[in-house]
């Protein structure tokens, strides 16, 4: 057990697979103390806890659906039940779907910003009224798309665009309060959801991805997690507001 994180508290949201999970895993790992957020997949963020607590972490599996308040005040009433304060928001929960502009319908709208932005508000909402006088760390996983916006992912990509505003926004806002909040911008990471959206091994979207990839592959959940522990620790105290690329240089242009 490392201590990069001792004695932190953290909430994850959407962890209980892929990018989410590992950073939950990575937080354990470095002495956090982690709430594990999962919608429907209660099975997998067991297991995720499970991982945790047998490599000697402490963790906890809590539903919610990051799109409904109700849900959000639920999730944030039985982490603090739990574990008392709040240190870490990962707003990682995030719906992801390619759709061409001419099949776009108002449902498939909502349930893009219904998630990826309106939860992410709900979310940081929350957890101020948890990190109380002693600050707080508030980072977004946002996606490469925000800046490179995807074909027939005009919905994803703009999801991601407005979270990364909403970081330089409230990273004036809370600064003050010593909040910081910070993006993490993957590239084409290989996770159950990107799969679920196609992008699967051998298809042309990852070949795609790869070929304009500089580094030549395509990332691992790891690749984030490892920087997200960076971003969470006092090694990153001086850094807020930051749209930080994890892509293999995908995005580095």
């Amino acid at each position: 057990m490392m201590s990069k994180l001792k004695n932190k508290v953290a909430i994850v949201t959407g962890a209980s697979k892929g990018i989410g999970a590992s950073i939950a895993k990575h937080f354990a790992k470095e002495g956090a103390k982690v709430v594990v957020n999962y919608a429907s997949s209660r099975e997998a963020a067991d297991s995720v806890v499970k991982e945790i607590t047998d490599n000697g972490g402490i963790a906890i599996s809590l539903q919610g659906d990051v799109s409904k308040e109700a849900d959000v005040i639920r999730l944030f009433e039985e982490s603090k039940k739990a574990f008392g304060a709040l240190d870490i928001l990962v707003n990682n929960a995030a719906f992801q779907g390619y759709t061409p502009i001419e099949q776009v319908s108002a449902d498939t709208f909502h349930q893009h910003f219904n998630v990826n932005v309106l939860g992410a508000i709900l979310a940081i909402q929350a957890s101020l009224k948890l990190f109380g006088d002693k600050g707080g760390n508030i980072i977004n996983i946002s996606s490469g798309a925000s800046k490179m916006p995807l074909p027939a992912a005009s919905l994803y990509s703009a999801t991601k665009a407005a979270l990364d505003a909403i970081t330089i926004s409230l990273s004036k806002e809370l600064g003050a309060k010593n909040i910081r909040i910070n993006s993490i911008l993957p590239g084409a990471t290989e996770t159950e959801g990107a799969s679920s959206a196609g992008v699967t091994t051998g298809s042309e979207y990852e070949k795609m991805f790869i070929a304009n990839t500089p580094l030549g592959r395509r990332g691992q959940p790891e690749d984030i997690a490892k920087v997200a522990v960076f971003l969470a620790s006092d090694d990153a105290a001086w850094i807020t507001g930051e749209q930080i690329s994890v892509s293999g240089g995908m995005y580095g242009f």
